[in-house]
């Protein structure tokens, strides 16, 4: 049964407004009673304050798969979580571990629980949970010890970390956790904030707080303590995490990660459209010198229902992440065939330097060149054509549509703005992960369109060639290997955002330089071109993969 006060609506936005919460059932497991209490926490609050916090809850199920993969040693066990909200992650841990000690054992299991939560209107809500939680454990055998902290869980530890000389270097103090687990905050914050600058050693450019979480939850477990967190997959790639990946991936070793192939269906009540993963790991700080012989598993599912039948894929940890490189790239191939791909990309022998070429984001910002564009024009006397991401289609750039957007850019006092139309290959910068394919490219040509210059708008990537030009063979070659099953499946692993950013871009392989222009050559010649794309591809660099089966690669 669920009891409030007849004259509490809701709590304030500070939570100083007297409410009650709803009190358990008597048979009620915790992880559910955890559940009703979030959802009726965050029905209160404004959708600004849930966004300041990050207040999105934990699945049941999710949380549930969360707790039961940890492993424990010994009959006492120390839980942080430094972004409880209701506490449903803690109360699935506790479950997960009374449901192991259901057979009787001489010596119970203490848990020590450390709960942050920086709302302080959750905190009364959250202790009532701990006290049902230690009520319901005890009756199965565990002795469960909960502490709900308020305040902010990194500026809090971090000062106790630095002030005993261990933030992210050294063996953690006597008082370090067996386990951290979370659903963290994900907002961006200045590199100015206190927080970001407590955390410098993992900051570039404009961090996620999300990841300061994690670093900071590593750096508080005992060596061989257990790491479980779901987050937002941009972590995994791209340049602003880079110092972080040094640093985390330098305490933990990663075992399992699961991949949820939805964008929606993990968080699906509150709304939340993110690309989302739950990354196990044990820390091991020298887990690295033995990293050869190491597998990480992945596995997947569509969201949350699908959870416990989830598809795996054990993967060389050498395919997961190039340790030897600076980037530390997390690559997650789902299924055999994807981990064929990633290694048979790896090996090719190029990349856009190594062909002299070079990529690029368009320079015109629409806000900023307002007074510049307009929907009609006189090209090429007083306008340009003016490219945005709907110009371009698989292997295909058409210029004008005749929509609402402007597609002219003037020709004069916009120099720093238009590039010489030349022969380029146009990439959409940003895609939805339920489309066929997450890389969408075409040739550009400079034939095509009378006009010594063009403009680009911020939202498309281009090919080009410094001091040169792309011929037209390697511009059909290259927009066909980018539209291509096989690149877009090496890009998927690699990729966790709907950006597709020209640093990633930059840095993935690329198959000889004759290939590519035999590649371009050979779709010129086709009339169907888009459905030929895949069949040319294969042929030319996997013809052991036929029909979709494995690749013929080792």
């Amino acid at each position: 049964m669920t009891q409030t006060s007849a004259h509490a609506n809701g709590l304030s936005e500070d939570g100083r407004r007297t409410a009650v919460w709803p009190t358990p059932a008597r048979s009620e497991s915790p992880i559910d009673y955890a559940d009703r209490v979030g959802a009726w926490y965050v029905s209160r609050r404004s959708a600004r304050s849930r966004k300041e916090h990050g207040l999105y809850l934990t699945p049941v199920a999710v949380a549930a798969h969360m707790a039961q993969r940890i492993e424990i040693e010994g009959p006492r066990l120390r839980v942080l979580d430094p972004a409880a909200g209701a506490g449903v992650l803690c109360c699935a841990v506790v479950e997960a571990l009374a449901s192991r000690a259901a057979k009787p054992c001489p010596v119970p299991l203490h848990v020590e629980i450390v709960a942050y939560e920086v709302d302080r209107g959750l905190l009364a809500p959250l202790r009532a949970v701990f006290a049902h939680l230690s009520g319901w454990a005890r009756a199965r055998g565990v002795i469960v010890a909960a502490q709900a902290a308020g305040g902010d869980f990194i500026a809090a530890r971090a000062a106790e970390l630095r002030a005993n000389g261990e933030l992210f270097a050294g063996e953690p103090s006597a008082a370090a956790f067996d386990v951290v687990i979370a659903n963290p905050p994900y907002f961006k914050i200045a590199k100015t904030d206190p927080r970001a600058l407590a955390l410098r050693a993992v900051v570039h450019g404009q961090p996620n707080i999300y990841a300061l979480f994690m670093a900071l939850g590593a750096a508080l477990l005992r060596q061989g303590g257990r790491f479980v967190f779901i987050t937002p997959r941009s972590f995994a790639s791209g340049p602003y995490f880079r110092k972080f990946r040094g640093v985390f991936f330098g305490m933990i070793q990663p075992t399992e990660v699961h991949v949820f192939r939805s964008r929606r269906d993990a968080f699906r009540r509150d709304d939340v459209l993110q690309e989302n993963m739950v990354l196990f790991g044990v820390r091991r700080d020298s887990w690295q010198q033995a990293a050869h012989a190491a597998r990480l598993l992945v596995t997947s599912s569509n969201g949350q229902d699908d959870v416990g039948r989830r598809e795996e894929c054990a993967v060389r940890m050498g395919v997961a992440i190039d340790l030897q490189s600076v980037d530390k790239v997390l690559r997650l191939p789902t299924c055999e065939d994807d981990e064929a791909v990633v290694r048979m990309v790896d090996a090719w022998p190029n990349d856009l330097a190594a062909l002299g070429m070079n990529i690029s984001t368009g320079p015109v910002v629409p806000f900023r060149a307002a007074k510049h564009i307009a929907s009609a024009g006189s090209v090429p006397d007083m306008h340009v054509p003016l490219l945005w991401m709907n110009h371009v289609r698989p292997l295909r750039a058409t210029w004008p549509l005749a929509r609402h957007k402007p597609e002219y850019i003037e020709r004069d006092h916009t120099g720093a703005l238009l590039v010489p139309s030349r022969n380029y290959v146009l990439l959409r910068r940003f895609s939805a992960k339920e489309e066929p394919r997450r890389l969408v490219a075409a040739p550009y040509l400079a034939a095509t369109l009378p006009t010594p210059m063009v403009g680009f708008e911020n939202h498309l990537n281009y090919v080009h060639r410094p001091g040169g030009e792309l011929t037209e063979d390697e511009a059909w070659g290259l927009a066909t290997l980018y539209s291509s099953r096989l690149l877009d499946t090496y890009f998927r692993t690699v990729n966790g955002n709907t950006q597709v950013s020209a640093t990633e871009l930059r840095a993935m392989p690329l198959p000889a330089h004759e290939t590519i222009i035999a590649l371009g050559r050979r779709i010129r010649r086709t009339p169907d071109m888009v459905d030929a794309v895949d069949d040319h591809v294969l042929r030319l660099l996997a013809p052991g993969w036929i029909g979709g089966s494995a690749l013929g690669v080792g």
